[in-house]
């Protein structure tokens, strides 16, 4: 198997292999030349993020600058909203659902290194896939890490650093993330009436 078969089954793998090395170098190209746009250049940019992504989903808004490794293996849904400086490290893959936001310097990490310090001295690394649900809010700086799902609804406090997976319906805040509340825990919101003339 190639080093990049090895990365994408979950084994170890060595991120220096020729092949990937030379996709991160087209990634970081593509990169540029979003976080480098004009604002109002909106077809460039939907074709740069069309290029870059395994899926784009409708209604992909990502305000630059914006990180990768590689691209391809970030899936969104529709109607999804990245907000400054998001990090995505998708050595595996990476599904984002409908209708989610990310707040300012979200970042999700598939890439880990084994414990043992011979095997990390190799060069070895190995990734494990996230998955966000749809209709998720993640707070800025929340720390999303290999391996996790959150589910549908779920809410991601600011600053939380997600070592687990999430329940659907729930908030979990802290480092390490937990659950604080379900949301049959609140009580309904009031309703906002709108004042008529």
């Amino acid at each position: 198997m190639s080093e990049k078969e090895n990365m994408l089954s979950g084994l170890f793998y060595n991120a220096a292999d020729p092949e990937l090395t030379s996709q991160r170098q087209e990634t970081r190209r593509l990169l540029w030349q979003y976080n480098a746009s004009d604002p109002a250049d909106e077809d460039k940019r939907r074709g740069v993020l069309r290029r870059l992504f395994g899926r784009t989903g409708k209604k992909l808004h990502i305000e630059p600058p914006f990180f990768c490794d590689y691209g391809s293996q970030i899936f969104f849904g529709d109607n999804v909203f990245l907000n400054f400086n998001c990090i995505i490290l998708d050595c595996a893959r990476v599904e984002i659902g409908d209708d989610c936001q990310l707040g300012p310097n979200v970042q999700i990490y598939t890439a880990t290194h084994p414990l043992q310090p011979a095997a990390r001295k190799a060069g070895k690394e190995f990734a494990a896939s996230v998955k966000i649900g749809n209709n998720v809010w993640i707070g800025g700086s929340a720390i999303i890490l290999p391996g996790v799902t959150i589910g549908d609804n779920a809410v991601i406090g600011a600053g939380a650093v997600v070592t687990k997976d999430i329940p659907p319906l729930t908030v979990a805040v802290g480092n390490p993330a937990r659950v604080q509340r379900r949301f049959y825990e609140f009580k309904q919101e009031p309703e906002t009436k709108i004042p008529s003339n």
